[in-house]
């Protein structure tokens, strides 16, 4: 690639240095190489991004069609759009791919991204249409969240929240997250992309706040275990309650999602509280004397 042998040069010896004289590796069906290093190994390559909502795949070939445009990979990893190459290379140059439309745009090694590159190092490629924007990925990391249409939990308790069941003073109350499923405690995972660039998020409970109407509130940090009329009188292994007093008690669930999401070379975490509400009756037991 005569047009860019100055550039290439110390970056493609260093490559060298880490590539080796060994084998090539193996490149996705339709990838197409633009740059080798001194060996002869191939060091660059690129495809056509998957379609949204698609998996990365393979693709159909280098070249973008209509609204597309390649991701340019090294080692696997996503390089980011600089912009138009300044000036263009003569269309007899390698990295046209034979195209005589469109353009050779660059893209840079970012940290994190190198792989076997050094930081700052360009990479040509040739698409129909200019790249677009880099999307932020924490607006896209949200709309993978939406995606997700998280519920909150949805609440187990006894003494039941229906007319004739009543708990009693003194006695151990049992609290946990019924039929719980990936929207109601997770783990859930979607994706959301723009501009053939992809943000992952992963979502899941981390605890659920018990605030049972009397001034306490228990944490809880799993789904707690359902009651069942086996177990009489004992308290529950790890979600309960005991009221002191008799009463009317609205019991509020409030269900501490934390997501972790990471793409585009940068990752981080959301917080998002749902909760669900009910309530249960509490009564003294009576006494009778004959």
């Amino acid at each position: 690639m005569r047009w860019l042998t100055r550039r290439l040069l110390v970056a493609s010896a260093i490559a060298g240095v880490f590539v080796g004289v060994g084998a090539p590796p193996a490149f996705a069906e339709g990838a197409t190489c633009l740059s080798y290093n001194l060996f002869g190994v191939c060091i660059l390559w690129t495809q056509a991004p998957a379609s949204p909502g698609q998996g990365s795949g393979s693709g159909s070939g280098s070249g973008g069609g209509s609204g597309s445009f390649p991701i340019v990979q090294i080692d696997g990893q996503d390089c980011l759009p600089v912009g138009l190459a300044d000036p263009q290379p003569p269309q007899t140059e390698a990295v046209w791919e034979g195209h005589t439309d469109g353009a050779i745009y660059l893209c840079g090694v970012a940290a994190g991204r190198g792989g076997m590159f050094v930081v700052g190092y360009l990479i040509p490629y040739w698409s129909l249409t200019a790249p677009a924007a880099q999307p932020d990925p924490g607006t896209l990391a949200q709309q993978a969240v939406a995606s997700m249409q998280l519920q909150a939990v949805r609440v187990g308790i006894v003494p039941e929240a229906r007319a004739g069941s009543v708990g009693l003073v003194g006695m151990p109350n049992w609290m946990w997250v019924s039929t719980p499923d990936a929207q109601t405690f997770g783990p859930i995972t979607r994706t959301a992309s723009a501009g053939g660039w992809t943000v992952s998020a992963t979502a899941k409970v981390a605890s659920v706040s018990w605030d049972m109407g009397d001034g306490r509130v228990v944490t809880c940090a799993g789904p707690g275990t359902p009651y069942e009329a086996s177990y009489g009188a004992a308290s529950s292994p790890d979600c309960g309650h005991t009221y002191t007093r008799q009463g009317d008690y609205p019991v509020r669930a409030t269900s501490h999602w934390v997501v972790t999401w990471s793409g585009i070379g940068q990752a981080g975490t959301i917080s998002l509280d749902l909760a669900q509400a009910t309530d249960v009756t509490i009564g003294e037991a009576q006494v009778l004397t004959q």
